[in-house]
């Protein structure tokens, strides 16, 4: 059953990453840096502090920020454990991909997909009553995660499993933060 669902794994990543077209290359290289978003970060911490009390928004802000720490640590710690080669590391299968980037570390699974899926998560529980749009946040995981196998670092399930932890995680704090921070503050509940 695992070898069927790696040998998927494998298959989806071909196809997918033969998809990508080389005048889009640019595009993807872009869409898969972090440092390209930091313009909508400083708009979430914005909306944040524009849309709740100055106290609350500071403490909605470090759940983000505990959240980040949490979800960059368990990365590490599973991209280790598990050992799993990268699509471009992997030299079965990185001569039949595109390859954009060759980072050395482990794959499984996503960090970015799992940064990002989280992060918006929180985000949109925080704001989806005072900001009903912000569902459509969701356009930016989505497109960052797809970016990993567009640029050949990531296999699918790496990123299935990424968002879903992250999405998990971003639950987890976001029920933390109602059940134990938001009542010490005085606020009851949201």
């Amino acid at each position: 059953m695992l070898d069927e669902i790696l040998q998927w794994d494998r298959e989806t990543l071909i196809y997918l990453n033969s998809l990508g077209i080389e005048k889009y290359d640019l595009f993807w290289s872009t869409s898969t840096t972090i440092y390209t978003w930091i313009p909508l970060f400083l708009f979430f911490f914005i909306l944040i502090f524009w849309k709740y009390t100055r106290k609350e928004a500071v403490y909605v802000t470090l759940t983000v920020i505990c959240l980040i720490i949490f979800i960059l640590v368990a990365t590490n710690l599973t991209k280790d454990f598990f050992g799993r080669l990268r699509p471009n590391n992997d030299i079965r299968i990185s001569s039949m991909i595109r390859v954009l980037q060759n980072p050395p570390s482990f794959s499984f699974f996503s960090g970015h997909a799992a940064s990002s899926f989280s992060v918006i998560t929180i985000i949109v529980l925080f704001l989806r009553r005072k900001a009903k749009w912000s569902w459509v946040f969701y356009l930016w995981p989505l497109l960052f995660a797809l970016s990993r196998i567009y640029v050949g670092v990531h296999y699918p399930i790496d990123i299935i499993v990424g968002a879903l932890v992250g999405v998990i995680s971003a639950v987890g704090f976001y029920r933390m933060y109602t059940r134990l921070i938001r009542p010490y503050l005085g606020l009851g509940h949201p």
